[in-house]
Protein backbone atom coordinates (compact mmCIF):
# COMPACT_ATOMS: atom_id res chain seq x y z
CA UNK A 1 0.00 0.00 0.00
CA UNK A 2 1.37 2.89 -1.08
CA UNK A 3 1.72 6.64 1.18
CA UNK A 4 -0.83 8.08 -1.29
CA UNK A 5 -3.53 5.68 -0.98
CA UNK A 6 -2.93 5.29 3.35
CA UNK A 7 -3.48 8.77 3.29
CA UNK A 8 -6.47 9.12 1.44
CA UNK A 9 -8.09 6.69 3.23
CA UNK A 10 -6.89 8.21 6.70
CA UNK A 11 -8.55 11.30 5.15
CA UNK A 12 -11.58 9.53 4.54
CA UNK A 13 -11.53 8.24 7.97
CA UNK A 14 -10.64 11.94 9.48
CA UNK A 15 -13.68 13.58 7.37
CA UNK A 16 -16.24 10.80 8.18
CA UNK A 17 -15.41 10.93 11.98
CA UNK A 18 -15.39 15.03 11.68
CA UNK A 19 -19.43 14.38 10.53
CA UNK A 20 -20.17 11.78 12.71
CA UNK A 21 -18.71 14.55 15.57
CA UNK A 22 -20.66 17.15 14.67
CA UNK A 23 -24.05 15.52 13.74
CA UNK A 24 -23.59 14.18 17.18
CA UNK A 25 -23.01 17.31 18.84
CA UNK A 26 -26.05 19.17 16.79
CA UNK A 27 -28.01 16.18 18.28
CA UNK A 28 -27.14 17.14 21.29
CA UNK A 29 -27.41 20.50 21.32
CA UNK A 30 -31.08 20.13 19.58
CA UNK A 31 -32.11 17.62 22.47
CA UNK A 32 -30.81 20.02 25.19
CA UNK A 33 -32.46 23.25 23.29
CA UNK A 34 -35.89 21.27 23.57
CA UNK A 35 -35.21 20.17 27.03
CA UNK A 36 -34.36 24.04 27.93
CA UNK A 37 -37.78 25.31 26.07
CA UNK A 38 -40.12 22.20 27.54
CA UNK A 39 -38.86 23.39 31.36
CA UNK A 40 -39.26 27.20 30.26
CA UNK A 41 -43.27 26.12 28.93
CA UNK A 42 -44.13 24.13 32.07
CA UNK A 43 -42.70 26.71 34.40
CA UNK A 44 -44.60 29.54 32.57
CA UNK A 45 -47.48 27.40 32.99
CA UNK A 46 -47.38 27.18 36.67
CA UNK A 47 -46.36 31.01 37.11
CA UNK A 48 -50.09 31.40 34.97
CA UNK A 49 -51.86 29.33 37.16
CA UNK A 50 -50.21 30.52 40.50
CA UNK A 51 -50.98 34.28 39.31
CA UNK A 52 -54.57 33.54 38.66
CA UNK A 53 -55.23 31.69 42.28
CA UNK A 54 -53.62 34.93 43.95
CA UNK A 55 -55.68 37.10 41.77
CA UNK A 56 -58.95 34.95 43.02
CA UNK A 57 -57.36 35.21 46.35
CA UNK A 58 -56.76 39.04 46.13
CA UNK A 59 -60.42 39.43 44.75
CA UNK A 60 -61.92 37.82 47.30
CA UNK A 61 -60.01 39.64 50.44
CA UNK A 62 -61.25 42.66 48.31
CA UNK A 63 -64.90 41.53 48.90
CA UNK A 64 -64.49 40.82 52.58
CA UNK A 65 -63.18 43.65 53.46
CA UNK A 66 -66.03 45.51 51.78
CA UNK A 67 -68.32 43.52 53.63
CA UNK A 68 -67.02 44.52 57.10
CA UNK A 69 -66.17 48.41 56.08
CA UNK A 70 -70.12 48.08 54.51
CA UNK A 71 -71.28 45.91 58.25
CA UNK A 72 -69.23 48.99 60.01
CA UNK A 73 -71.00 51.97 57.76
CA UNK A 74 -74.35 50.54 58.59
CA UNK A 75 -73.74 50.14 62.15
CA UNK A 76 -72.85 53.82 62.22
CA UNK A 77 -76.05 55.02 60.36
CA UNK A 78 -74.12 55.36 56.68
CA UNK A 79 -75.73 54.62 53.84
CA UNK A 80 -73.81 52.15 51.69
CA UNK A 81 -73.46 51.03 48.06
CA UNK A 82 -73.39 47.38 47.04
CA UNK A 83 -69.97 46.23 46.39
CA UNK A 84 -69.12 46.85 42.58
CA UNK A 85 -70.98 49.56 42.10
CA UNK A 86 -69.33 52.61 41.67
CA UNK A 87 -69.97 56.34 43.13
CA UNK A 88 -70.89 58.04 40.55
CA UNK A 89 -68.78 60.53 38.28
CA UNK A 90 -68.49 64.22 39.09
CA UNK A 91 -67.48 64.85 35.59
CA UNK A 92 -69.82 65.02 32.29
CA UNK A 93 -68.92 63.26 29.48
CA UNK A 94 -70.95 60.02 27.64
CA UNK A 95 -70.17 56.50 29.11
Amino acid sequence: MSTTSFLRAAAGTVVTGAVGAAAYDLTKRVVKNVSLRESAVVATSWAIRGTRVAEAGAENARLAVADVVAEAKERVGEETTPPGVGGGHDHDHDH
